[in-house]
């Protein structure tokens, strides 16, 4: 009797080594890469700004050289233009940040498939 319960358990133990096994889920794909946006138009910005405020600054002395109410003049103008052109260097800037974080956004998460 020992032996056919040896024999059993030798069996069961062979039944269940053969039997199916498992395979584990396929890796998920890789996200795509991503590539940052160009900066380009915050740095032309950015040196627009400079060319105008140097523009303006040398207005501003020509003016100053002219005279007084000239020089005041010619000063306001100059900080006008040199406010408009920093405005416009801001929103471009703006705008070309909210296109880079647009574009590095990670894609949102997938639920993983039920069994």
């Amino acid at each position: 009797m020992n032996k056919s319960i040896l024999l059993a358990a030798i069996v069961a133990v062979g039944l269940a080594a053969c039997g199916k096994t498992e395979t584990p889920a396929p890796a998920p794909a890789p996200a795509p890469k991503v590539e940052a946006p160009k900066v380009d138009a915050a740095v032309d910005a950015a040196k627009a700004t400079v060319d105008a405020a140097k523009d303006t600054a040398a207005k501003t002395a020509d003016a100053v050289k002219d005279g007084g109410a000239q020089a005041a003049d010619a000063a306001k103008d100059a900080a006008a233009k040199t406010v408009d052109a920093a405005k416009d260097a801001a929103a471009k800037t703006a705008e070309v940040a909210k296109d880079a974080k647009a574009a590095v956004a990670p894609a949102p998460a997938k639920e993983a498939p039920k069994k």
